[in-house]
């Protein structure tokens, strides 16, 4: 198995994409610590279901927008499992809105949850990573980081935010044998997306070259090709899983 006694931290683990993710890392071998905010059924279903599956697969609460919080998410994975490999940054939220419309609280939430935690998480895990001398950073962007949508400022801005901040970290830390990636989805079927693909019917779908949505799955396998060793030389880059979307053709 590819990651065969790595450890990994996945944060929004408990649904859609995340829990993609967390399967795909423990079945190829890794143990796998998660971070929810408020399911906890599902985020306890979905460790009971690895478990069932002979995969160790641990379930965390915590607020990810909080430093002290997850300073004490990396403790705790470090005290358990003593060092942490990989770490994927994908909790993530929408609040939107017009931004005439859009209160300074909506726009601080999108912003401290989807680009806080990832400074939160990066800079927790890297000093143990740096020890290690290795490390696989993986932070979740979004195709809105530089394809207009009206109504999301916050999230554009947020998701923008990390693919500098990913280039950034790549450059400090590539010598200390860390890599640091994103991955940008387009539209993929989940919780999160319902609601605008079916107010826009088969338009989204359309404008996919694929003429298909995305599956959390096709997410899961580009975080696994970064989170694995073959990826070593791959550092600072963007990797879009979107169906062709962001090309712009006409067909």
């Amino acid at each position: 198995m590819k990651l065969a006694g790595r450890i990994a931290l996945v944060t929004g683990g408990s649904r859609g994409i995340g829990r993609a993710i967390v399967c795909q890392l423990a079945e190829a071998g890794a143990k796998v610590a998660f971070v929810y905010q408020s399911n906890r059924d599902a985020a306890e279903n979905l460790a009971k279901e690895q478990a069932d599956l002979g995969r160790e697969v641990w379930a965390l609460q915590a607020d990810v927008s909080k430093k002290p919080e997850a300073d004490a998410v990396v403790e705790q994975v470090l005290a358990k499992w003593s060092k942490i490999d990989i770490l994927v940054n994908n909790a993530g939220i929408i609040r939107d809105k017009p931004i005439l419309a859009m209160s300074i609280e909506e726009w601080q939430q999108v912003i401290d949850t989807n680009l806080t935690s990832v400074f939160n998480f990066c800079q927790a895990v890297v000093r143990p990573m740096m020890s290690a001398r290795y490390g696989r950073i993986i932070n979740m962007s979004s195709v809105s980081a530089d394809f207009s949508n009206p109504g999301q400022a916050n999230y554009a801005a947020s998701k923008a935010g990390i693919e500098g901040f990913s280039r950034c970290m790549a450059v400090e830390y590539a010598k200390r044998g860390i890599t640091v990636n994103c991955v940008a989805p387009g539209f993929i079927e989940t919780d999160m997306t319902v609601a605008v693909v079916n107010a826009a019917g088969d338009k989204i779908k359309n404008a996919i070259p694929v003429k298909r949505l995305g599956k959390p799955e096709d997410i899961s396998n580009a975080v696994l090709f970064f989170a694995c060793e073959e990826a070593s030389y791959v550092t600072g880059q963007v990797l879009k899983v979107d169906g062709g979307l962001t090309l712009g053709g006409m067909g």
